[in-house]
């Protein structure tokens, strides 16, 4: 079996029914995995298994609220009692805010923004834990973002909870690291995703990021891309990186 051979592995993908997390899947299958797609979005998550089993690969959906533990429960349940286990949990799934600075950012924006991209991810992550423990092995990726390296790609909600990510990945590699579990992330750039920004161009936040996004980003990536590095990570090929965050976006953070 090759680094990026998952053949018979059994992987958890949510936002699975576009995007980023769309590629991953279709590639994860590509590879030999058997993928659960996870997403709020019926039609589209049953589009991505449809897809998959169209090429001749194995996969199932589970559509729900990702932040509603008893949700979480059913995908990881569901991917075990599919795949026999749990071998790859891929957290993928979020939403932007609207920009906003903190001073304009209400309770609703962000309850649902921290609740979707940092308490999901949590919830998902300690569900797919005993089962990654029982078998000695297992690996989480996420979906972080350049918003979890600078205080200028998104408002305050998005930024604090894409620092929170990196948090949890960190934190996941030390704390389990001798049970052989690694926890990893991918911090994309700008990438051609469908994800709409509802912001309002007159609030300070916006006004501010605005300027900053548009300098040294480089070109806009592709979610193909993006998958690319989510597999990289999760395979055997990246056995000995843990804890790390990679950045992909043309070199934007290097800047």
């Amino acid at each position: 079996m090759s680094g990026t051979d998952f053949t018979g592995r059994g992987v958890v993908v949510t936002g699975a029914a576009s995007g980023i997390g769309r590629a991953a899947a279709l590639e994860f299958a590509r590879r030999g995995a058997r993928v659960l797609v996870a997403d709020l979005d019926e039609a589209g998550a049953e589009t991505t298994v449809g897809e998959i089993g169209a090429a001749g690969g194995t996969a199932v959906a589970v559509v729900g609220d990702l932040s509603d533990q008893e949700v979480a429960d059913t995908v990881v349940d569901r991917a075990v009692d599919a795949f026999g286990g749990l071998d790859v949990l891929v957290n993928n799934a979020g939403i932007m805010d609207r920009m906003s600075a903190l001073g304009e950012t209400g309770d609703a924006e962000w309850e649902r923004v921290i609740r979707i991209n940092l308490t999901a991810p949590f919830l998902l992550t300690r569900a797919a834990l005993p089962h990654m423990l029982a078998a000695e092995r297992g690996s989480i990726v996420f979906t972080a973002s350049e918003a979890a390296l600078r205080g200028s790609a998104a408002g305050a909600a998005y930024t604090a909870a894409k620092h929170g990510i990196v948090g949890l990945v960190k934190n996941l590699a030390v704390m389990y690291r001798a049970q052989g579990i690694r926890a990893n992330a991918i911090a994309p750039g700008p990438t051609s995703t469908g994800m709409r920004v509802d912001a309002d161009g007159e609030a300070h936040g916006p006004a501010v990021v605005g300027r900053f996004i548009g300098t040294n980003i480089g070109r806009m990536g592709t979610a193909e891309e993006q998958a690319a590095a989510v597999v990289f990570l999760a395979s055997d090929a990246a056995a000995f990186v843990n804890g790390a965050v990679l950045p992909v976006d043309d070199g934007w953070a290097a800047v």
